[in-house]
């Protein structure tokens, strides 16, 4: 569940050079300029841990035993 927060989360915030103005020559002006790594594994490391938080509960509480036939 990491890797699906994550890899969304990696364009969101980021500026290109070519947004501010500042084209480092040699390089893509698509290229970004400054990347907020910290946050970058923060956000994704506390959402796979509330993913893996509400599974262990659901399973943990039967909520789907209604799912399962029982024979």
């Amino acid at each position: 569940s990491w890797w699906l927060i994550f890899l969304p989360l990696l364009s969101a915030g980021t500026r290109s050079q070519h947004e501010t103005d500042n084209v480092v020559p040699g390089t893509e002006r698509a290229a970004p300029v400054a990347i907020s790594w910290r946050w970058k594994f923060i956000v994704p490391t506390a959402g796979a841990a509330l993913c893996t938080f509400l599974l262990w509960l659901t399973l943990h509480m039967h909520w789907l035993d209604f799912m399962i036939p029982k024979t």
